[in-house]
């Protein structure tokens, strides 16, 4: 039985509904959405924060996985028709009481975050020149132990070189590109 089942009717369908238009909003595939639910509940995660919140596809599945772990979600997203559509979805499917979205440029929101604010995992799904910035600016927000999760490093591998080739030779970080379908680096950080 795949993880979607144990999920309500309603967030079934909403799941389902938005597979369909996966390629309009840039959304992860279901096998990197289960691959994060599980690890994000097998190690007891408590704290995300998420860079390109979209239709709030990625957020359903994280959020779901928060439910069971007692965390929250923190999503940023620039565009107001995507966030209208993401609370929309989130209401949904009962995950909007523990998500709070940040509208904004997703580095300028990183960089003000507060010094104390603390993340045990952070997935990055947005603009891909950038995540080498993304990955300096959640750097000190992210507690010794978390992993920082970017999707598309190999379908937009020339675009992400720069962050894999810092996240590699980073002595802080052990980090693996895994081969779900569009490519997931997962960095975690050793101290």
């Amino acid at each position: 039985m795949g993880i979607i089942n144990t999920f309500d009717e309603i967030t079934q369908s909403v799941l389902a509904e938005l597979e369909k238009t996966q390629h309009d909003f840039w959304n992860i595939s279901r096998t990197t959405a289960e691959f994060m639910y599980n690890l994000i509940v097998d190690a007891g995660i408590k704290s995300v924060i998420e860079v390109g919140t979209s239709n709030g596809y990625s957020g359903i599945w994280l959020g779901k996985a928060l439910k069971k772990t007692g965390g929250r979600l923190t999503t940023i997203e620039f565009y107001d028709k995507r966030i209208v559509l993401a609370k929309a979805n989130f209401e949904k499917c009962g995950v909007s009481d523990i998500i709070t979205i940040k509208q904004g440029d997703a580095a300028t929101v990183l960089e003000y975050l507060p010094d104390d604010y603390k993340v045990d995992f952070a997935f990055v799904d947005a603009n891909k020149r950038q995540y080498i910035d993304f990955f300096h600016l959640i750097d000190p927000h992210l507690l010794t132990g978390g992993y920082i999760a970017c999707d598309n490093v190999i379908s937009h591998a020339p675009k992400v070189q720069t962050f894999l080739e810092d996240i590699d030779k980073n002595q802080n970080y052990e980090n693996v590109v895994l081969p779900l379908p569009a490519g997931l680096s997962l960095g975690k950080k050793l101290r």
